[in-house]
C-alpha cells in the first residue's frame, strides 16, 4: 500500500512552483522595469526641481544684493568696492577721510581714490623737491620730473570723468584710458627707485618707503578701475 501512495505521488508538481510559469515571470519582469521606471522619473523630476530652486534662491540673491548695495550708507558701498582691492583697509580709511555724496556708486569712489592718489602724489613730489642730498641729486630730480609726468595722466583720468549732469562719468573706452594712464603713473614711481638705486643713496629706505605707500595709492585706483564692470554690477549698474 505504501508503495502505491509513492507511486501515486512521483510526478506531482508543487503548486507553487506551477505557479512560477513563463507567462507570470515576464509579467513580473515588466512590473518590475515599470517600477524602476517611475522611480528613475520621479527621483529626476526631484534633481531638477532642487536644481531649479537653487538657481531662483541665487538669483533672488543678487538681486538682494544689489538692491542693498544701491541704497546702503557710503561707508558699506566703499568698503564693498575696496574689498576687491588688494589693499582694502588702506582704500577704506584713506577714501572714507574725504567727503563723498550721500550714496557713492563705483565711478565715484573711484574717483576719490583718484583724489588720493593726486594728493600723496603732490605731497611726495614736494618732499623730493626739498630733500638735499647732493649723492643723489640728479636722480631726485629725474624723479622729480617722473611724478610730474604721473600727476599730468591722473589729472587727465579725472578730467575725462567731468560730464554733464545725468551723465555717466564711464565709459568702455574712458575705461580703458584711465587704467593706461594710472599703469603708467606706477611704472613712473618703480623707475624713480631704480635711479636712486643706481645712486646710492643715503636715504634710499625713506624714500623708498614713501614711494611705496604712493604706489599702494595707485595700486587701489588701478584694482579699482580694472574691476569697474564686476563692482558697477554689484551695485545693479551698467557700464555705457
Amino acid at each position: 500500500m505504501e508503495s502505491i501512495n509513492l507511486f501515486r505521488g512521483y510526478g506531482k508538481v508543487n503548486p507553487h512552483l506551477q505557479d512560477q510559469s513563463p507567462h507570470h515571470q515576464y509579467t513580473s519582469s515588466k512590473r518590475r522595469i515599470l517600477i524602476f521606471s517611475v522611480s528613475s522619473i520621479l527621483l529626476l523630476t526631484l534633481i531638477i526641481g532642487l536644481a531649479l530652486a537653487a538657481l531662483i534662491h541665487e538669483s533672488n540673491s543678487e538681486s538682494e544684493e544689489s538692491l542693498h548695495l544701491s541704497s546702503s550708507d557710503p561707508a558699506e558701498s566703499i568698503k564693498t568696492v575696496c574689498d576687491m582691492t588688494q589693499y582694502p583697509s588702506s582704500c577704506f580709511s584713506s577714501i572714507s577721510s574725504l567727503n563723498s555724496p550721500a550714496k557713492p556708486d563705483p565711478e565715484v569712489i573711484f574717483k576719490l581714490s583718484l583724489q588720493v592718489s593726486i594728493s600723496d602724489l603732490k605731497n611726495l613730489s614736494s618732499f623730493l623737491i626739498s630733500f638735499n642730498d647732493v649723492s643723489s641729486q640728479a636722480a631726485v630730480k629725474d624723479c622729480v620730473s617722473q611724478f610730474d609726468d604721473s600727476l599730468s595722466r591722473l589729472n587727465d583720468s579725472l578730467s575725462a570723468m567731468e560730464v554733464g549732469p545725468g551723465e555717466k562719468m564711464l565709459t568702455l573706452e574712458k575705461v580703458n584710458d584711465i587704467q593706461t594712464w594710472v599703469s603708467a603713473a606706477m611704472t613712473d614711481q618703480d623707475t624713480c627707485i631704480d635711479g636712486l638705486e643706481e645712486m646710492g643713496s643715503e636715504f634710499l629706505d625713506e624714500i623708498k618707503a614713501k614711494i611705496e605707500r604712493s604706489k599702494e595709492f595707485l595700486s587701489i585706483s588701478l584694482a579699482i578701475i580694472a574691476k569697474m564692470q564686476a563692482l558697477l554690477e554689484k551695485f545693479d549698474l551698467k557700464l555705457h
